[in-house]
């Protein structure tokens, strides 16, 4: 029995090997379409691409970085995106279809309306690929490579970066700079003057008032600034007489950015004329119209840009709280585990939900109004507070791990108005806030006990 088993399983081994053999591996069937190349050259090795059409030549050439840089017929930086797109397209450029083998006469396709060359690393001449206008059936494009007798068709996808212009493959973000780079940053603008600086990877405003920034709409802003596209490139070497034709001798608007880690600043000017913004900066050349329009942001208030929350941090890296209201002392810890306890030992539980509700509250107090260089502290309660809050958060993301405290004081309350006076211990202005917040005060250390396990009553 065993024996016919091992005779079955050979047939099959050997049928499964035959199948392998013969089918699997077996030649393409006569007359099959097989995929045919006219160029086939890596792109990393092209080092200059020029495409010459009948209204102008543009030659591309990368640099001693090897970034690609617009040589002719203006000199400036490209588009990488967009070379590379076209580069990749003619260094593996595949045949649809061989139209004539040998004897074509070029002329009857059209041949050459189009020349593309590519100059590859470690040879003497480039590569030619001379092709014609795009077939109206099927856009297909009729080529011949230099030297190929073969008239051939490429596919109809090689039109698109045909077509593209001048334009098309220029680079657009061209006052880019790094944001993390900026120190400061003042504005002068329509109805806005303000300044902010940098300060352990806090913004604050500095003038008119001085407060903490809201850090998402500082960074938001300097990135739009880094970010801005050409739509247009007014002036290619701008020339006293452009800065004037275009509003910028005398700017509406001015921003200027300074970066001592790369000892520079660069100040941004922009002028708004016939629906149109011009806009340059002192580290270019070049004055564009931008795609995007970044002037109602530089009409901002510095107060629209202040910090509104009480403390800003993040309630789930909170690993202690001290609470103090009247008798009422609590030191409230986290442990690994995630649960919190009242002692330093960690055996005195309490309620977690209660705890990381209260600690929630805090990260959300926002002002409704704020009191800027108050006279006396006493005149709000804050020189014997009501209460205060302290948070320890700790940024386990940063490298080394980056611990913070955050105290808050509570001052007076107007119950007409239903506002609490605060303070944040770092800051001289006040804030106040919705006095709802004071509800989840605990009133006694048991308010904060977790409950006693629920009995299992299927148990008896």
């Amino acid at each position: 029995m065993k024996l016919k088993n091992t005779l079955i399983l050979l047939v099959v081994f050997i049928g499964l090997l035959l199948f392998v053999l013969f089918v699997e591996k077996k030649p393409p069937a006569a007359g099959a379409k097989t995929e045919e190349k006219l160029v086939a050259v890596t792109s990393a090795d092209v080092q200059k691409l020029t495409l010459k059409r009948p209204s102008e030549t543009l030659t591309f050439k990368r640099d001693d970085k090897g970034e690609w840089m617009i040589v002719e017929p203006i000199e400036a930086k490209a588009d990488t995106f967009e070379v590379n797109g076209l580069v990749d397209a003619f260094a593996d450029l595949k045949i649809d279809r061989v139209v004539e083998k040998t004897g074509g006469d070029p002329k009857k396709y059209e041949i050459p309306k189009i020349e593309v060359s590519l100059w590859v690393k470690g040879r003497d001449k480039p590569v030619r690929v001379l092709l014609g206008p795009p077939n109206k059936i099927d856009a297909t494009v009729y080529a011949q490579k230099e030297g190929d007798p073969r008239i051939v068709l490429l596919p109809g996808t090689l039109t698109t970066p045909l077509e593209k212009k001048l334009f098309d493959f220029r680079q657009k973000d061209v006052f880019k700079f790094e944001t993390k780079d900026v120190a400061a940053i003042s504005v002068a603008a329509k109805g806005a003057r303000w300044e902010a600086a940098k300060k352990d990877d806090e913004w604050m405003l500095l003038a008119p008032l001085k407060a903490l920034a809201k850090d998402g709409k500082m960074i938001g802003l300097l990135d739009s600034l880094s970010g801005l596209k050409a739509k247009e490139f007014a002036a290619e070497d701008k020339k006293a007489e452009d800065l004037k034709k275009y509003g910028l001798d005398k700017p509406e608007y001015t921003v200027t950015l300074k970066m001592p880690g790369a000892s520079k600043e660069m100040v941004f000017a922009f002028h708004k004329a016939d629906d149109k913004t011009y806009v340059t900066t002192s580290q270019s050349t070049k004055i564009i119209i931008p795609e995007a329009d970044v002037l109602p942001d530089l009409e901002k208030k510095p107060a629209d840009l202040r910090e509104s929350k009480v403390a800003a941090f993040n309630s789930w890296q909170a690993g202690k709280l001290v609470l103090k209201k009247g008798p009422l002392a609590l030191t409230i810890t986290k442990a690994p585990n995630d649960k919190w306890y009242f002692d330093a030992a960690q055996k005195e539980e309490a309620d977690a939900s209660k705890v990381d509700s209260f600690i929630r509250k805090i990260e959300s107090l926002e002002a409704t109004e704020f009191v800027d260089g108050p006279k006396s502290l006493g005149e709000f309660g804050l020189d014997k507070p009501e209460a205060e809050v302290t948070v320890w958060t700790k940024d386990t993301v940063s490298t080394p791990p980056v611990e913070n405290s955050f105290a808050v004081l509570v001052g007076k309350t107007d119950k007409d108005k239903k506002q609490t006076v605060l303070k944040n211990a770092r800051f001289d202005y006040l804030f106040k806030v919705d006095s709802a917040f004071l509800d989840e005060f605990p009133k006694d250390k048991k308010d904060w006990i977790p409950p006693p396990p629920a009995k299992d009553v299927t148990k008896k």
